[in-house]
């Protein structure tokens, strides 16, 4: 099977364990929650976690399988995508991540692990525009992030949608994914906002 899903990192640091169950349910808000099939809004996503993590999940419920440093979640998000943790050595350090893998793709597992390598292993830390939005979007509150409804003309409904300050005009509601450059680097959290762009690998 060819697979046709990217695999993107949607966080910038490592998480924490609030913030690792907050990702989990990062798309917990989008219409239609319970009748549709979320696999292609997670699958391909990850990020990174403190390594105690790697151990607290590992612990948590019987693991569908474990080997060379990765191990899949018995309990399955959706269809064939679970999650699957990784142990992985970069430059010398032990550092650990989730990333949602689908099963039902040969080596998708071994394949997320190549992308995680590939793109922590960069001599120069930089962020793609994706990333960037990813990023905002994991971080703000549900109040302030949504999705488009019936006001929306029918081709938009269903996209992300952020709250941002508007200037004169107060607070607007825009398309998370056509914020502007200003307005992707005031919703970045300081340390990230001057890290230079890079094209998506």
């Amino acid at each position: 099977m060819t697979s046709t899903y990217p695999i993107r990192k949607v966080f910038q640091g490592a998480a924490d364990k609030h913030q690792m169950f907050r990702l989990f349910n990062r798309h917990g808000q989008r219409p239609n929650r319970w009748a549709d099939d979320a696999a292609a809004l997670h699958r391909g996503e990850w990020f990174e976690i403190q390594p105690s993590l790697y151990d607290y999940m590992c612990d948590l419920l019987p693991p569908l399988w474990m080997r060379g440093g990765m191990f899949a979640m018995s309990e399955f998000l959706t269809g064939s995508v679970t999650s699957v943790f990784f142990t992985i050595d970069i430059d010398g350090q032990r550092r650990c991540f989730h990333g949602y893998c689908d099963l039902s793709e040969n080596n998708s597992s071994d394949r997320m692990r190549a992308a995680i390598i590939e793109r922590e292993s960069r001599p120069v830390k930089a962020m793609t525009r994706e990333e960037r939005i990813e990023h905002i979007w994991s971080i703000t509150q549900d109040d302030f992030r949504g999705y488009t409804g019936p006001s929306f003309p029918r081709l938009e409904r269903g996209r992300r949608t952020i709250l941002c300050n508007g200037g004169g005009h107060g607070t607007i509601l825009k398309l998370l994914d056509e914020l502007t450059d200003v307005e992707i680097s005031a919703k970045l959290p300081v340390h990230l906002r001057h890290l230079p762009e890079t094209i998506a690998a």
